[in-house]
């Protein structure tokens, strides 16, 4: 795996799985996702952990620091020289120790410890888990000296929320709700890589007519959803008045989108409404374009920031991540493509919409602030037009095809290229064709170590700039 990810593969997923053992308690098999943009294949890896040990693979491979802490706190396992084992959501093992086999014990990393730095005058500046607002709980750590920040430590997982093992032994008529509530921002990404998969294991294509929607449903998600900047954080007060106004646009219109949008992020699919995703009724009882509309209203905000010099001051050179440390840490989505990676599901591994119609990739080489905000720029400017395009020449025909048994004991990936970045499902059914173990990875999983290392060398007081250029979800890392 190792020569793997020097061959330019990164790693989607990295988890474990347990089944009975002969002793009564449960043996445990590791699953390696591996992405290949160049050849657009995906390479899944499976060993078994003998004696609950494993060479750690962090210390070659940083990308997968964080799925070894997971692995080690749900299954016991321990990653064999992993430099900092400390638990990512400090809950209960999911796993019974096998009776007469001689396991090893996970090295004891509690709560409050965090990476210390000494020296004359340097200082701990720690913010959360509870902040003012209605944010999730996040606690973060900064080792500075005097305004400089060294080092900041990143502890999340305070929820326990437990979606992954409610998915076991579906689906069920529960399980897309769980989906579309994984990360509540990203509804209409994480349900579709769920249909994906459950179609791939009914054996099923979905309509082009829905597959088409579907896609639509995405791109109006990128244009919409990362709504949330702070005055602070946007570094001008006369932008707050156009802020307010593109928070509530994208709620109405998601409000009347939602019948024809959730119901293409159905297996089968039962999709409806071509009008409501192309028109909103205006006050006079006339239909307006409101992708079009939403372009002009974000286009008339997005303008102040580059017409301003003391914004464009605070956004350049701010928080850079080289490309180097991207790839090495495993960076995805926007985050990625500001740092000069070509990443992208929509282009490397395309499926539905995105097969037929090619939405461009965009890139910058600064990985600052203002590179990821001026890639988030580009790409909700191509996702409009991609919408525009789609509803015009979308497909005629069926929209629902019955969804039969799911293939036994088989396994099946999922990419899907959501507005932070790549989401990752992986179904594995049992004999009965039934979900035993359902992974998925967030692209936030892969994104928050991206925020603590973009902040050495910062100052403190860039932290909220920098955070909101991530701008990254605390619901989709506490699986």
């Amino acid at each position: 795996m190792i020569e793997a990810c020097r061959r330019e593969r990164r790693v989607s997923a990295l988890f474990a799985d347990s089944r009975d053992g002969e002793g009564g308690g449960d043996l445990v098999e590791l699953y390696a996702v591996l992405a290949e943009e160049d050849t657009a294949s995906l390479l899944l890896a499976r060993t078994r952990i003998e004696a609950d040990v494993f060479e750690s693979l962090t210390p070659d491979c940083p990308q997968v620091h964080l799925f070894e802490r997971e692995i080690a706190e749900q299954y016991g396992c321990v990653p064999r020289g992993h430099p900092w084992l400390k638990p990512v959501r400090f809950h209960a093992p999911y796993r019974r120790p096998v009776s007469g086999v001689e396991t090893a014990t996970v090295p004891v990393v509690g709560v409050m410890d965090y990476y210390r730095v000494e020296g004359d005058e340097v200082h701990e500046v720690a913010v959360g888990p509870v902040h003012a607002g209605i944010i999730e709980p996040g606690h973060f750590r900064f080792q500075c000296h005097g305004e400089n920040v060294f080092h900041l430590e990143i502890s999340l997982g305070y929820q326990h929320r437990g979606i992954e093992r409610h998915l076991v032994g579906g689906p069920t008529p529960r399980t897309v709700h769980y989906m579309e509530t994984l990360a509540g921002d990203t509804t209409l990404g994480h349900a579709t890589a769920y249909c994906h998969a459950v179609e791939a294991l009914a054996r099923i294509h979905a309509p082009a007519k829905a597959q088409f929607i579907r896609g639509i449903a995405l791109e109006l998600g990128a244009t919409g959803e990362p709504r949330r900047r702070s005055r602070r954080a946007r570094g001008r007060r006369r932008l707050s008045a156009h802020g307010l106004v593109l928070r509530a646009h994208p709620r109405r219109l998601s409000q009347h989108e939602r019948a024809a949008v959730r119901q293409s992020v159905r297996p089968g699919p039962d999709s409806r409404g071509r009008r409501a995703l192309r028109h909103r009724r205006s006050g006079e009882g006339e239909p307006s374009d409101a992708a079009g509309r939403r372009g002009a209203d974000t286009a008339s905000a997005v303008n102040l920031l580059w017409d301003s010099s003391s914004v464009m001051s605070r956004f350049e050179d701010a928080g850079s991540i080289s490309e180097e440390v991207a790839r090495e840490i495993g960076l995805v989505g926007p985050a990625a493509r500001a740092s000069g990676l070509g990443r992208d599901v929509r282009t490397d591994f395309p499926k539905g919409a995105y097969r037929y119609s090619h939405v461009p990739m965009c890139t910058w080489s600064t990985g600052d602030v203002f590179a990821r905000a001026y890639v988030r720029w580009l790409e909700i400017q191509n996702s409009i037009r991609f919408i525009r395009e789609e509803l015009q020449e979308l497909p005629e025909g069926a929209l629902q095809v019955s969804v039969p048994a799911l293939m036994p004991e088989s396994i099946v990936v999922s990419l899907v290229e959501g507005w932070r970045g790549e989401i990752c499902h992986v179904a594995i059914t049992d004999e009965s064709g039934k979900f035993r173990r359902y992974k998925v990875v967030d692209p936030s999983f892969h994104n928050w170590s991206g925020l603590a290392l973009a902040l050495r060398g910062q100052e403190i007081s860039d932290f909220p700039l920098c955070n909101k250029s991530f701008n990254l979800s605390y619901a989709g890392f506490d699986l």
